[in-house]
């Protein structure tokens, strides 16, 4: 079985390594630019000896006064100067410090070329070597030395060897160790915690977009992730909450084009339905109605017998409307479009039920945004719609009702859509009737057929436009109707 190691301390890991190996790097390269610089310093300073040395005892080695450099030579030995030597002209050990008297393994001879000329370099060379016991290492530099003529070309005089001891070099060089190891374990600790919250930081929305997909996957489309951040994790963040958005988008369409196809299948059936009725019932009633009218009229008959018959043509006559409007309601009219404005064809509804209206004692505001765009649609059919949502309002509200009609211009999906919300304060629809009432046959009511909804909402789609109930805080209904601005169905 493969081990899982989550994502978090993977990067953790191999973040923490690469600060390791880059601090390391760094401190290595700082390292060896230390100990060259403190080398070049320890050769310099031991070249300025040398040179101290020579001109100190210039004059005595011209005049091959021995005993004078000796004295010299054996004044200036010092801990970290553990030996000097000076060489004639043949190269041969001319004065040395006591160390190398008996010490054939430090003396090994002049490294200065017989042809040594002025301005050439110094022999330089770093060495170990023992001293009381103690391995020490020491920078050895020999500087030949010339006659005072200042001639270009003039031959070796002479020459002068020092050690110099490194050991104070590299006891500051272990130093500098130190203090880079401590800065070195300082910013490994930092580069940890750096990795943790970095890796927390790109972790957590990875381990959020994980669950997302897990909940997209079961259906869930309404996950959304918080982009705070404007890099490559807040860039996934948003294209994952615009894929979630498009789905739902999506799955909304199809659920739409679900229901419509069911309800063209319904209203298909209705159709049947309705020419059988057409054609099974509406004949015979018919010339039932024109024979009770022909009874109606001889005046032998008592005028009860004639009430009950005049009930029987009410019957007759509510059959007949109801054939009538289930046959207008299964028919697919051609529309005629033109351009109007949405609150002129609301003004002509209002006018239709003002009356109505009025009797009951029912007041009716109205509020339409100024420039609104013009719909192209059928006027007669949209005042059938406003018509029917008035009708139901005024048959829910009591004396003293208040009837909110407003216009106003939006967006939906990124079409421009003119809105009419129609909103009463009446005792409003219960939530377990709200799915419903669009659904063709579905009535509250004691009289009525259940068709004017669904008529509403088939009208409405016609004409490419929706309309849907809206949610209103307390009492009452809203309706909201959706009509594109200046597009044809």
């Amino acid at each position: 079985m493969r081990l899982k190691i989550p994502i978090y301390w993977r990067l953790v890991f191999w973040i923490t390594l690469l600060v390791l190996f880059l601090v390391g790097a760094v401190l290595f390269v700082i390292q060896r630019r230390e100990a060259a610089i403190l080398s070049a310093e320890a050769e310099a300073r031991a070249i300025l000896i040398a040179e101290s040395l020579r001109d100190a005892n210039y004059r005595s080695l011209f005049l091959w006064d021995r005993d004078a450099i000796q004295e010299y030579v054996d004044s200036h030995v010092r801990e970290d100067l553990p030996y000097i030597i000076f060489y004639d002209q043949d190269g041969r050990p001319y004065v040395s410090s006591p160390l190398l008297r008996t010490r054939e393994d430090i003396d090994l001879g002049s490294r200065i070329l017989p042809d040594a000329a002025p301005g050439d370099p110094a022999f330089s060379e770093e060495r170990r070597i023992v001293v009381q016991g103690q391995t020490i290492r020491v920078r050895e530099i020999e500087i030949p030395i010339f006659p005072e003529s200042g001639e270009t070309n003039a031959n070796k005089w002479a020459s002068v060897k020092i050690g110099m001891s490194l050991e104070p070099m590299y006891a500051n060089l272990r130093e500098v160790r130190k203090v880079l190891l401590l800065i070195g374990a300082g910013g490994f600790l930092l580069g940890i915690v750096g990795a943790t919250i970095l890796a927390r930081r790109i972790s957590r929305p990875l381990h959020r977009l994980v669950e997302g997909t897990v909940r997209v996957a079961r259906g869930d489309f309404s996950q959304e992730m918080a982009a705070t951040s404007g890099d490559e994790v807040g860039e996934l963040a948003r294209s994952f909450n615009s894929m979630t958005r498009e789905l739902l988008h999506t799955r909304r369409r199809m659920e739409e084009a679900h229901r419509k196809l069911i309800q063209h299948e319904k209203l298909a059936s209705i159709g049947r339905m309705a020419a059988t009725i057409a054609h099974e019932i509406r004949n015979p009633l018919t010339s039932v109605k024109l024979n009770i009218q022909k009874v109606v009229e001889e005046e032998r008959f008592a005028e009860a017998v004639r009430s009950h018959l005049g009930l029987s043509l009410e019957g007759i006559g509510e059959i007949e409307r109801f054939i009538k409007e289930l046959l207008n309601f299964t028919r697919v009219p051609e529309l005629s479009l033109e351009r109007w404005s949405i609150d002129q064809i609301v003004e002509e509804s209002l006018k239709v039920v003002k009356d109505v209206l009025a009797d009951k004692g029912l007041t009716v505001e109205r509020a339409c945004a100024a420039d609104l765009p013009p719909v192209l649609v059928d006027a007669d059919k949209m005042r059938q719609v406003f018509l029917n949502i008035l009708r139901n309002a005024h048959e829910a509200l009591g004396p003293g009702g208040r009837i909110t009609i407003a216009c106003d211009a939006v967006k939906d999906g990124g079409r421009p859509m003119v809105r009419v919300r129609i909103v009463d304060d009446g005792p409003g629809i219960p939530d377990n009737v709200r799915p419903n009432i669009f659904e063709p046959f579905y009535t509250t009511k004691k009289s009525g057929f259940g068709l004017g909804l669904p008529n509403a909402r088939k009208i409405v789609e016609q004409h490419n436009g929706s309309i849907y109930l809206g949610r209103k805080r307390g009492r009452g209904t809203s309706f909201v109707v959706l009509i594109p601005a200046e597009e044809a169905s």
